[in-house]
Protein backbone atom coordinates (compact mmCIF):
# COMPACT_ATOMS: atom_id res chain seq x y z
CA UNK A 1 0.00 0.00 0.00
CA UNK A 2 2.76 2.49 1.00
CA UNK A 3 4.73 1.15 -2.51
CA UNK A 4 1.05 1.97 -4.39
CA UNK A 5 0.83 5.75 -2.72
CA UNK A 6 4.32 6.55 -3.62
CA UNK A 7 3.38 5.61 -7.24
CA UNK A 8 0.29 7.14 -7.33
CA UNK A 9 1.94 11.06 -5.77
CA UNK A 10 4.49 10.22 -9.06
CA UNK A 11 1.49 11.12 -11.17
CA UNK A 12 1.48 14.54 -9.61
CA UNK A 13 -2.32 14.61 -10.10
CA UNK A 14 -4.92 17.44 -9.67
CA UNK A 15 -6.74 14.67 -6.76
CA UNK A 16 -6.91 11.46 -6.29
CA UNK A 17 -10.64 9.34 -6.13
CA UNK A 18 -10.66 6.66 -3.85
CA UNK A 19 -13.29 4.14 -5.56
CA UNK A 20 -14.40 2.26 -2.43
CA UNK A 21 -13.55 -0.71 -0.44
CA UNK A 22 -10.59 0.77 1.48
CA UNK A 23 -10.78 -2.04 3.88
CA UNK A 24 -11.86 -5.52 3.61
CA UNK A 25 -14.49 -7.58 5.56
CA UNK A 26 -16.16 -4.69 7.25
CA UNK A 27 -19.86 -5.42 6.31
CA UNK A 28 -19.94 -8.87 8.21
CA UNK A 29 -17.36 -7.95 11.01
CA UNK A 30 -17.58 -6.39 14.13
CA UNK A 31 -15.88 -2.65 14.27
CA UNK A 32 -12.80 -3.23 16.50
CA UNK A 33 -12.04 -6.64 14.63
CA UNK A 34 -11.72 -4.33 11.53
CA UNK A 35 -10.17 -1.27 13.36
CA UNK A 36 -6.37 -2.46 12.36
CA UNK A 37 -7.40 -2.70 8.59
CA UNK A 38 -8.52 1.15 9.26
CA UNK A 39 -5.30 1.86 10.49
CA UNK A 40 -3.38 0.43 7.83
CA UNK A 41 -5.59 2.16 5.08
CA UNK A 42 -5.35 5.33 6.84
CA UNK A 43 -1.81 5.41 6.29
CA UNK A 44 -1.96 5.08 3.28
CA UNK A 45 -4.80 7.73 2.52
CA UNK A 46 -2.31 9.91 4.69
CA UNK A 47 0.50 9.32 2.66
CA UNK A 48 -1.51 10.55 -1.22
CA UNK A 49 -0.73 14.04 -1.36
CA UNK A 50 -3.50 16.25 -2.69
CA UNK A 51 -7.40 16.26 -2.01
CA UNK A 52 -8.65 12.45 -2.08
CA UNK A 53 -12.43 12.33 -2.32
CA UNK A 54 -13.51 9.02 -1.09
CA UNK A 55 -16.57 6.89 -2.18
CA UNK A 56 -18.27 3.97 -0.22
CA UNK A 57 -17.76 0.25 -1.20
CA UNK A 58 -19.33 -2.54 0.68
CA UNK A 59 -16.38 -3.87 2.21
CA UNK A 60 -16.54 -0.08 3.88
CA UNK A 61 -19.49 -0.66 5.42
CA UNK A 62 -18.77 -2.29 9.42
CA UNK A 63 -20.63 -4.47 11.30
CA UNK A 64 -23.62 -4.65 8.64
CA UNK A 65 -24.33 -8.41 9.29
CA UNK A 66 -21.62 -9.17 11.64
CA UNK A 67 -21.02 -12.67 11.45
CA UNK A 68 -19.43 -13.18 14.90
CA UNK A 69 -23.01 -12.93 16.64
CA UNK A 70 -22.34 -9.29 17.74
CA UNK A 71 -25.47 -6.90 17.11
CA UNK A 72 -25.27 -4.83 13.95
CA UNK A 73 -24.23 -1.55 13.92
CA UNK A 74 -26.92 0.84 14.20
CA UNK A 75 -25.43 2.71 11.16
CA UNK A 76 -23.18 0.55 9.51
CA UNK A 77 -21.82 3.68 7.62
CA UNK A 78 -21.08 6.12 10.76
CA UNK A 79 -17.03 4.49 11.07
CA UNK A 80 -16.57 5.07 7.29
CA UNK A 81 -18.17 8.87 7.66
CA UNK A 82 -15.84 9.66 10.65
CA UNK A 83 -12.61 7.84 9.36
CA UNK A 84 -12.86 10.42 6.18
CA UNK A 85 -14.34 13.11 7.74
CA UNK A 86 -17.15 13.59 5.56
CA UNK A 87 -21.27 14.11 6.67
CA UNK A 88 -22.98 11.82 4.29
CA UNK A 89 -22.03 9.31 1.78
CA UNK A 90 -22.72 10.85 -1.66
CA UNK A 91 -21.18 14.21 -2.49
CA UNK A 92 -20.50 16.63 -5.30
CA UNK A 93 -17.41 19.08 -6.43
CA UNK A 94 -16.24 20.57 -8.91
CA UNK A 95 -12.79 21.05 -10.47
CA UNK A 96 -11.48 22.86 -13.90
CA UNK A 97 -15.10 23.06 -15.31
CA UNK A 98 -15.93 19.15 -14.26
CA UNK A 99 -18.77 18.59 -12.18
CA UNK A 100 -17.97 15.52 -9.85
CA UNK A 101 -21.00 13.53 -8.45
CA UNK A 102 -20.07 10.35 -5.89
CA UNK A 103 -22.61 8.35 -4.85
CA UNK A 104 -23.33 5.91 -2.48
CA UNK A 105 -24.42 2.47 -4.29
CA UNK A 106 -24.94 0.23 -1.31
CA UNK A 107 -28.22 -1.22 -0.53
CA UNK A 108 -28.02 -3.58 2.61
CA UNK A 109 -30.79 -6.30 1.75
CA UNK A 110 -30.47 -9.20 4.27
CA UNK A 111 -31.32 -11.62 1.84
CA UNK A 112 -29.14 -14.61 0.50
CA UNK A 113 -26.99 -11.62 -1.23
CA UNK A 114 -26.91 -9.71 1.98
CA UNK A 115 -26.69 -6.24 0.06
CA UNK A 116 -27.89 -5.22 -3.48
CA UNK A 117 -26.03 -2.79 -5.88
CA UNK A 118 -28.55 0.45 -5.19
CA UNK A 119 -28.63 4.30 -5.42
CA UNK A 120 -31.41 5.19 -3.29
CA UNK A 121 -34.69 7.44 -3.68
CA UNK A 122 -32.87 9.98 -1.49
CA UNK A 123 -29.62 10.53 -3.60
CA UNK A 124 -32.08 10.35 -7.12
CA UNK A 125 -33.77 13.26 -5.47
CA UNK A 126 -30.84 14.86 -4.55
CA UNK A 127 -28.93 14.16 -7.89
CA UNK A 128 -32.58 15.84 -9.64
CA UNK A 129 -32.07 18.91 -7.74
CA UNK A 130 -28.27 19.29 -8.44
CA UNK A 131 -28.50 18.67 -11.87
CA UNK A 132 -31.77 21.35 -12.01
CA UNK A 133 -29.10 23.94 -11.72
CA UNK A 134 -26.38 22.46 -13.65
CA UNK A 135 -26.25 23.44 -17.22
CA UNK A 136 -26.74 21.45 -20.49
CA UNK A 137 -23.42 20.95 -21.53
CA UNK A 138 -21.35 21.17 -18.93
CA UNK A 139 -19.06 18.06 -18.62
CA UNK A 140 -20.62 15.20 -15.59
CA UNK A 141 -18.32 12.86 -14.06
CA UNK A 142 -20.51 10.46 -11.92
CA UNK A 143 -18.03 8.06 -9.00
CA UNK A 144 -19.48 5.09 -8.28
CA UNK A 145 -18.26 1.70 -6.41
CA UNK A 146 -20.95 -0.86 -7.92
CA UNK A 147 -20.51 -0.93 -11.56
CA UNK A 148 -23.71 1.24 -13.54
CA UNK A 149 -23.01 -0.72 -16.61
CA UNK A 150 -20.53 -3.29 -17.38
CA UNK A 151 -19.22 -6.14 -19.94
CA UNK A 152 -17.44 -8.26 -17.43
CA UNK A 153 -20.21 -10.64 -16.66
CA UNK A 154 -21.09 -11.34 -20.45
CA UNK A 155 -17.05 -11.72 -21.04
CA UNK A 156 -16.64 -13.93 -18.26
CA UNK A 157 -19.66 -16.02 -17.36
CA UNK A 158 -21.21 -15.53 -21.32
CA UNK A 159 -23.48 -12.98 -23.45
CA UNK A 160 -26.82 -14.74 -21.31
CA UNK A 161 -25.45 -14.68 -18.09
CA UNK A 162 -28.05 -12.36 -15.30
CA UNK A 163 -25.62 -10.71 -12.94
CA UNK A 164 -25.97 -10.63 -9.61
CA UNK A 165 -27.61 -7.88 -7.66
CA UNK A 166 -24.71 -7.38 -5.31
CA UNK A 167 -22.95 -7.13 -8.24
CA UNK A 168 -24.13 -4.35 -10.43
CA UNK A 169 -26.54 -0.92 -9.31
CA UNK A 170 -29.81 -2.83 -10.08
CA UNK A 171 -31.54 0.64 -10.39
CA UNK A 172 -28.98 2.17 -13.20
CA UNK A 173 -31.73 2.94 -16.04
CA UNK A 174 -33.15 5.24 -13.58
CA UNK A 175 -30.08 6.84 -12.94
CA UNK A 176 -28.79 7.01 -16.42
CA UNK A 177 -32.19 8.53 -17.82
CA UNK A 178 -31.84 11.66 -15.24
CA UNK A 179 -28.71 12.53 -17.52
CA UNK A 180 -30.71 12.09 -20.71
CA UNK A 181 -30.09 16.32 -21.08
CA UNK A 182 -26.76 16.45 -19.32
CA UNK A 183 -23.46 16.05 -20.52
CA UNK A 184 -22.40 12.91 -18.87
CA UNK A 185 -18.82 12.59 -19.96
CA UNK A 186 -17.89 9.60 -17.74
CA UNK A 187 -18.68 6.69 -15.59
CA UNK A 188 -15.66 5.88 -12.76
CA UNK A 189 -17.13 2.67 -11.10
CA UNK A 190 -15.39 -0.24 -9.31
CA UNK A 191 -16.23 -3.47 -7.52
CA UNK A 192 -15.42 -5.94 -9.38
CA UNK A 193 -11.57 -5.51 -9.97
CA UNK A 194 -11.42 -6.34 -13.48
CA UNK A 195 -10.01 -3.01 -15.72
CA UNK A 196 -12.50 -2.41 -18.06
CA UNK A 197 -13.46 0.59 -20.65
CA UNK A 198 -16.98 0.63 -22.85
CA UNK A 199 -19.16 3.50 -24.19
CA UNK A 200 -22.24 3.97 -24.49
CA UNK A 201 -24.03 6.89 -26.53
CA UNK A 202 -21.80 9.64 -25.25
CA UNK A 203 -20.62 8.87 -22.48
CA UNK A 204 -17.15 6.44 -21.29
CA UNK A 205 -17.62 3.82 -18.53
CA UNK A 206 -14.34 2.81 -17.16
CA UNK A 207 -14.08 0.03 -14.31
CA UNK A 208 -11.13 -0.08 -12.24
CA UNK A 209 -8.88 -2.83 -11.46
CA UNK A 210 -7.73 -2.49 -7.53
CA UNK A 211 -4.92 -1.63 -5.39
CA UNK A 212 -4.83 -5.34 -4.40
CA UNK A 213 -5.77 -6.69 -7.47
CA UNK A 214 -6.82 -10.58 -6.84
CA UNK A 215 -6.74 -9.73 -3.33
CA UNK A 216 -3.03 -9.62 -2.83
CA UNK A 217 -2.86 -12.82 -4.66
CA UNK A 218 -1.87 -11.90 -8.67
CA UNK A 219 -4.00 -10.62 -11.50
CA UNK A 220 -7.73 -11.45 -11.57
CA UNK A 221 -9.02 -12.17 -15.05
CA UNK A 222 -5.66 -10.23 -16.91
CA UNK A 223 -5.84 -7.30 -14.75
CA UNK A 224 -2.42 -6.54 -12.13
CA UNK A 225 -2.47 -4.77 -9.13
CA UNK A 226 -2.79 -1.30 -9.95
CA UNK A 227 -4.73 2.04 -10.41
CA UNK A 228 -6.34 4.48 -13.19
CA UNK A 229 -4.88 7.84 -14.61
CA UNK A 230 -7.60 9.77 -16.04
CA UNK A 231 -7.35 12.69 -18.13
CA UNK A 232 -9.60 15.06 -19.04
CA UNK A 233 -9.49 17.84 -21.74
CA UNK A 234 -12.87 19.32 -23.17
CA UNK A 235 -15.34 16.13 -24.03
CA UNK A 236 -12.42 14.13 -24.53
CA UNK A 237 -11.47 11.18 -21.84
CA UNK A 238 -8.46 9.34 -22.19
CA UNK A 239 -7.24 6.33 -19.70
CA UNK A 240 -4.33 4.53 -18.54
CA UNK A 241 -4.22 1.82 -15.90
CA UNK A 242 -0.89 2.04 -14.22
CA UNK A 243 0.68 -1.13 -12.15
CA UNK A 244 3.06 -0.26 -9.46
CA UNK A 245 4.98 -3.44 -9.26
CA UNK A 246 3.67 -5.66 -6.65
CA UNK A 247 4.77 -9.11 -6.52
CA UNK A 248 2.25 -11.14 -4.67
CA UNK A 249 3.79 -13.12 -1.84
CA UNK A 250 0.71 -14.51 -0.38
CA UNK A 251 -0.45 -17.88 -1.44
CA UNK A 252 -3.26 -18.45 -4.07
CA UNK A 253 -5.08 -20.86 -1.78
CA UNK A 254 -5.24 -18.75 1.69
Amino acid sequence: MARAADAINAQKTDFVIAGGDLITDGFQSAAATVEPRWDAYMKMHRAIKGDLYPAIGNHDLVAAMPEDGSPPAIDPRSVYLKKMGLDRTYYSFDSAGYRFFILDSMRISHDKFKYHGHISEQQIAWLRQELSHTSSDMPIVLVTHIPLLTAFYGATRGATFAAQPNRVVTNNLDVLKMFDKHNLLLVLQGHLHAKERLMWRNTTFITGGAICARWWRGPWHGTNEGFNVITLEGNNVEWEYVEYGWETRRPINK
